[in-house]
């Protein structure tokens, strides 16, 4: 049976998403290295010029990951007149009630390395829009943009799936409150949420070089060990950097819901919500101490609050 709606929906895919834009800054050594000191990645093909001169590179190379970056609006604010066709789309689906809009997934693909130097431009285009699906927070349509990442010279260099849900907001009982989302546990990381359980905060530690590191994962970027054992963190902190949720929500969460990139008296930084205080009293490089909040019998996560003064 055909769905004159969704078939109306349908009939944004393939359409460009606005003109081209190109990137504020060619690809950029300032940015690489202050993205690579807020991710953690210490990676010297990134930032030390002869480490990299050495590699299989010749010089300095972007991380990957970066693709998006280069090419983002930043806080310059969008046109206030005019609009494109995924506002068009947006508007109608807003129209007929999918008014909550959540990120589910993000692809990236990518054909060369970046250089500083090269200078990216966007094009992007509504790939697909999915039937009525029903989900946890509400039915809705999954849209999908592609955007593809060209250098100055017209080659592409990389290419981005974005995906979101658009979706009516389920109506939500109390009582009924679902469970908070379950991490995705594998062999590198089952100790930490083990340790939380237990009440401690647990940090990996590469056996052979003795660097701390966070998220775990299986080998040390410094001297390439996969030996590894833990040190238990002292729960003192400071906050790093962090942002203020407040919308959409999500059934599991308290909102306004401040989420915080906290950094360990151990050197490590994790993401982790900031609590016990009002989020207009949140700033950069508050001292803050651990606490260990149990959700369920399941799971149990680290949480920070301001240290009394």
């Amino acid at each position: 049976m055909s769905d004159p709606f969704l078939e109306n929906a349908r009939s944004f895919e393939g359409r460009p998403v606005g003109p081209p834009e190109l990137g504020a800054d060619p690809v950029n050594q300032p940015m690489i290295r202050h993205w690579c000191e807020a991710i953690g990645d210490d990676n010297p093909i990134y930032t030390d010029p002869e480490a990299a001169a050495r590699s299989v590179h010749g010089g300095i190379v972007a991380p990957p990951v970066m693709l998006q970056a280069w090419v983002m609006r930043g806080i310059k604010p969008r046109p206030t007149s005019g609009g494109n066709a995924r506002d068009e789309l947006m508007a109608m689906l807003d129209a007929a009630a999918f008014t909550s809009v959540v990120a589910t997934d993000c692809e990236q693909e990518y054909h060369r390395y970046l250089h500083p130097g090269d200078h990216l431009s966007m094009t992007s285009t509504i790939e697909s829009i999915s039937e009525e699906k029903r989900t946890a927070l509400g039915a809705g349509h999954f849209v999908t943009t592609r955007s593809d990442y060209h250098d100055q010279r017209g080659e592409l260099v990389g290419s981005m799936r974005f995906r979101i849900l658009k979706f009516r907001p389920a109506q939500t009982r109390t009582q009924d409150r679902p469970r908070r989302p379950r991490p995705a546990l594998t062999q590198d990381n089952a100790f930490f949420f083990e340790g939380a359980r237990q009440g401690r905060l647990l940090i990996q530690r590469c056996a052979s070089c003795g660097v701390l590191r966070h998220p775990p994962h299986a080998m040390c970027s410094r001297c390439r060990s996969f030996d590894w054992d833990t040190v238990e963190a002292s729960g003192r902190a400071a906050l790093y950097s962090f942002v203020v949720v407040h919308y959409p929500e999500v059934p599991a969460f308290d909102y306004p819901l401040v989420v915080g990139l906290v950094e360990l008296e151990e050197g490590t930084r994790l993401v982790t919500d900031v609590v016990g205080v009002d989020p207009s009293d949140v700033c950069i490089g508050m001292p803050l101490e651990l606490e260990m909040v149990a959700f369920d019998d399941e799971l149990t996560l680290p949480q920070f609050h301001p240290v009394a003064s």
